[in-house]
């Protein structure tokens, strides 16, 4: 299962993500963020994140090119930034 809040502020659209990054409900999330505003600074917080399959890691790698930037507090969600290269932001904010 997979919970997401958005946090909506003037510079930056903040996504947090609890649980399972898998499947259709990674597809749900690319579906999600696609339709929001692009000229705000997308940050994707993956510090609650507990699995991510390859489908999410395909979901991630999207993200990255529309620009995105990454919070990852613990090792999990840190190993796969860094294995994907994605690009992490200190203290929730680049």
């Amino acid at each position: 299962m997979l919970r997401v809040e958005m946090q909506d502020s003037v510079s930056a659209l903040t996504f947090k993500l609890e649980g399972r990054f898998v499947g259709e409900a990674a597809e749900y999330f690319r579906t999600l963020v696609t339709r929001c505003p692009t000229q705000l600074k997308l940050l994707v917080d993956l510090t609650e994140v507990t699995f991510i399959d390859s489908v999410g890691e395909e979901v991630l790698s999207f993200l990255r090119r529309l620009g995105a930037e990454f919070v990852a507090e613990t090792s999990y969600p840190l190993d796969f930034c860094e294995r994907l290269d994605l690009p992490v932001a200190h203290n929730g904010a680049s």
